[in-house]
């Protein structure tokens, strides 16, 4: 039985949108969060069994650009409590899962903040986070260290009512690279040994390296794995606001054939990261279904 993840939320909403500001997807959490609430329903139609919260980008760092960096909090609270509302007016069992991103640049280890200055905000936001979501969800972590910060504080946040924790991490785009950081997917893993999260995941990279990530996993570990993939090939040194690389394939049909090579080495969760939507996540969920 394979979970189904959604797709790319923040892309989805800037489609839909058609307004790309340096608050990224938080943007829509403001001027219109009746958007976001209906991007979720579309998901959970397609057969998404679990959606992620539009708090990719409530982070202060990006709220910063439009002035917003105090209100984090309020608006990672907005971002699970529209996640629940979608749930609740879907009639489905659902579940949702508290994102909790990078707090700098994603991709980027060189950036990532030091752990002092890291935890009290994973703190806040996973406290905010925890009364409408199912899971925490600490995706694109680009290095141990980062990854490390976000569980931490997800799992204190999950003991009241034993949430699962799940770290997602981002690798390089070379298959069998390791982490954007250099590290190796075994020393990313050992790091968070003491924290015991409940699955292991791979997103915002390309599905080649997701699935051999997988491969890697399943020798390490018997709990749950998986992964949700890009459409393109992220540059070094990115940054928000520079191009991508848009030259893999980027049809429904690719998708599956990823998905299925990542199933086969072992994965039970499954979904898309930026610009996956609705649509290849109906494919998928006919695939496995």
């Amino acid at each position: 039985m394979v979970t189904i993840l959604d797709g790319g939320m923040g892309n989805e909403l800037l489609r839909r949108s058609r307004k790309r500001t340096p608050m990224w997807s938080a943007q829509v959490l403001v001027d219109d969060p009746d958007l976001v609430v209906q991007t979720h329903l579309d998901y959970i139609e397609a057969g998404a069994t679990v959606i992620i919260t539009n708090s990719y980008s409530t982070v202060p760092s990006y709220l910063a650009t439009g002035g917003l960096e105090s209100s984090y909090v309020e608006l990672t609270r907005l971002a699970g409590e529209l996640a629940r509302q979608a749930a609740s007016e879907s009639g489905t069992d659902v579940r949702i899962a508290g994102s909790l991103p990078p707090l700098s640049e994603s991709y980027r280890p060189d950036l990532v903040p030091p752990d002092a200055e890291a935890r009290p905000i994973y703190a806040e936001m996973a406290a905010a986070l925890e009364p409408n979501v199912d899971i925490f969800l600490c995706e694109t972590m680009s290095s141990a260290r980062e990854g490390t910060n976000a569980v931490s504080q997800a799992k204190k946040a999950a003991r009241g009512r034993e949430l699962p924790v799940w770290v997602s991490w981002t690798l390089n785009e070379a298959e069998g690279k390791g982490l954007r950081s250099g590290e190796t997917v075994k020393e990313a893993f050992e790091a968070l040994a003491e924290f015991e999260p409940h699955a292991f995941l791979f997103n915002c990279t390309s599905s080649e390296a997701i699935t051999q990530g997988i491969r890697e996993l399943t020798a390490l570990t018997d709990r749950p794995t998986g992964g949700y993939p890009n459409r393109y090939v992220v540059p070094e040194g990115w940054t928000l606001g520079q191009d991508v690389v848009n030259d893999v394939d980027a049809s429904t049909e690719a998708f599956i054939k990823g998905a299925g090579a990542a199933i086969d080495a072992g994965a039970s969760i499954y979904g898309g990261c930026c610009t996956v939507g609705p649509a290849d996540i109906a494919a998928l969920s006919r695939q496995l279904t």
